[in-house]
């Protein structure tokens, strides 16, 4: 087996995690399979960089316009992507179509860019920079819900740790799900959640209440999916008239209840396809729906895919 070099740019106000979750993940791949992975870091002249938390990082080398090409080339984020060194966007710009893989965490994705390197992909980043990325790049296709992409032999993926996340799937992809799945259960991480999986819970997407029976009614609705969660029920736990509640649940989280309740649902059965050998009728039950008719419903138009065809291509193949 040839030995694949990974070579992790650095550079002042960088993310420290989205270094360091990688470099753990290639790691632990290395340790279990020693002779797997040449790691490396590096910087523009080899100097140390003082992360976006303060925490210094000394790399192994500076960026050689010499050094053979490395086999995938990560690009974290970071404020530092904000204003960046015009000698990295350059160095980005010659080395980066030479690497086999091309990988950004969080907001790498938009050093990459201005190098030019995404265009005409479908990339995604950091939420909160998703819109700005598309809007400075409108030759990109931006999509701002996904954890991860793979799109060729170039994957960005969104913030912090779902840098770990895209990180398991090309060790998963180099060396087997074993060793993958090894690794996660160290770092005590899911092997695999679906790069297509949401950046946020249905609680993230939703601002918290700040009045608490409101928060309580939030909890009670993810702990609770198969129950009546109609207006009328959860304005009465909330001691609220239905108009009052309504109104309120809105101005507080930033969504209708009925639309809270719709993204509760959803997240609970797709966790439940991925993760258990549950029938689609039993899921659709305990999710709320009532019926398989009424999730297909819910997951065509929310995902584009039938359930049993998401669990097709998002659960994780059994163990042998």
């Amino acid at each position: 087996m040839a030995q694949r070099t990974v070579l992790l740019v650095l550079f002042d106000g960088v993310q420290s995690l989205d270094v360091t979750g990688p470099l753990e993940v290639f790691t632990g791949a290395e340790v279990q399979v020693p002779g797997s992975y040449r790691i490396r870091t590096a910087s523009l002249d080899g100097a140390p960089v003082r992360t976006s938390s303060g925490l210094t990082l000394v790399p192994d080398a500076a960026l050689d316009p010499h050094d053979p090409d490395p086999h995938t080339l990560v690009v974290p984020g970071g404020r530092g992507t904000r204003d960046p060194d015009a000698r990295l966007t350059d160095w980005l710009r010659e080395h980066g179509p030479r690497a086999e893989r091309l990988v950004s965490v969080c907001t790498g994705a938009i050093l990459l860019a201005e190098a030019g390197l995404l265009d005409g992909r479908r990339v995604t980043t950091h939420w909160a920079y998703s819109a700005k990325l598309a809007r400075d790049h409108p030759e990109l296709e931006v999509d701002p819900d996904p954890i991860y992409i793979r799109d060729g032999t170039v994957s960005t993926s969104a913030g912090v740790t779902s840098g770990i996340d895209l990180a398991l799937a090309l060790v998963e992809e180099d060396l087997g799900r074993e060793v993958a799945l090894t690794i996660a259960r160290h770092l005590v991480v899911f092997l695999r959640r679906p790069g297509n999986q949401a950046q946020f819970s249905a609680q993230l997407a939703a601002q918290t209440a700040r009045r608490e029976p409101l928060r309580d009614v939030q909890q009670w609705i993810t702990e609770h999916p198969a129950a009546d969660l109609g207006v009328e029920t959860l304005a009465a736990r909330a001691g609220l008239s239905s108009r009052h509640f309504a109104r309120a649940f809105r101005a507080e989280t930033g969504t209708t209840p009925g639309r809270y309740v719709d993204r509760v649902r959803l997240e609970h059965a797709r966790r439940l396809l991925e993760d258990t050998a549950g029938g689609v009728e039993e899921i659709s039950r305990a999710s709320g729906y009532g019926t398989p008719e009424a999730m297909r419903r819910a997951f065509l138009k929310a995902l584009g895919a039938a359930p049993a065809e998401y669990r097709r291509r998002f659960r994780p193949a059994a163990r042998t």
